[in-house]
């Protein structure tokens, strides 16, 4: 990774945009399909987005590649990681990682507007702990994680994929705790979130039958948002509507 203040032209930004997706090739190589957790909404790049894309992600940007990353020489440090996936416009994550400088952060984000949102934040916050990627977090998960490498697993506000026939596409299923389980270090935590009831339900549902993940809510449902998740305006606005936001948090056992 480069710590030089160099810059992406546009064509450097496409091929970034480009590269969100990976082929699935078969042995004789056709190209598979896979059942994906999101779509591609990148939306028009504001002029602020995309310089920061330009100036910034050279420097806390990371590319996707099929090899382990090394956190010691990323980060420079030993510090506890969290690993954010899908981090949106970036607001919550740059306020942990500014509010816990003693902690490492790695977001993962799809969304070529939510990325350049997010480093522009990062460098107007003068932080060193976050790095950010723009892939798939799944094949960031498979590939590039090493195994018991992280504390904390963070799933805010995910896509519901509200419609039953839909719901083979919503992140949360079996293959993926198992996915987190081989990430996450002994005791370490994965945290999701929701303002979807159905949704709460159905990774309540599969992580409570999971058998390396312990429920930390008392009541083995739903906990308090913790002081840990920053409430962002969305939250607020339609907390204020009268919506509900759902907390679930689940320790790795082994």
């Amino acid at each position: 990774m480069s710590t030089e203040k160099t810059t992406l032209n546009e064509v450097d930004i496409q091929q970034l945009s480009d590269s969100v997706i990976s082929l699935q090739i078969d042995e004789e190589g056709k190209v598979l399909r896979r059942v994906r957790s999101f779509v591609r909404r990148q939306g028009r790049l504001t002029p602020g987005q995309e310089n920061a894309l330009k100036k910034y992600w050279p420097i806390i940007g990371l590319e996707y590649q099929a090899t382990p990353l090394d956190f010691d020489a990323i980060f420079k440090n030993k510090g506890p990681i969290t690993l954010e996936i899908g981090f949106g416009m970036g607001n919550s994550l740059v306020t942990m990682a500014q509010n816990n400088p003693e902690q490492n952060f790695l977001g993962i984000e799809v969304h070529l507007p939510g990325v350049g949102a997010c480093l522009h934040l990062a460098h107007e916050a003068n932080i060193s702990n976050l790095r950010i990627m723009c892939h798939d977090a799944i094949e960031v998960l498979e590939n590039m994680i090493p195994a018991h490498q992280l504390d904390m697993i963070q799933l805010f506000f995910p896509d519901p994929w509200h419609k039953a026939k839909h719901f083979k596409r919503r992140i949360v299923q079996t293959a993926f705790l198992d996915l987190i389980h081989e990430k996450l270090k002994i005791g370490g935590i994965f945290h999701k979130a929701t303002d979807w009831e159905n949704y709460a339900e159905w990774s309540l549902d599969l992580l409570n039958q999971h058998p390396k993940f312990k429920n930390l809510s008392t009541s083995n449902d739903y906990v308090p948002r913790p002081e840990s998740r920053p409430i962002t305006k969305f939250e607020t606005r339609g907390t204020n509507l009268g919506h509900g936001v759902w907390d679930l948090m689940f320790q790795n056992l082994e």
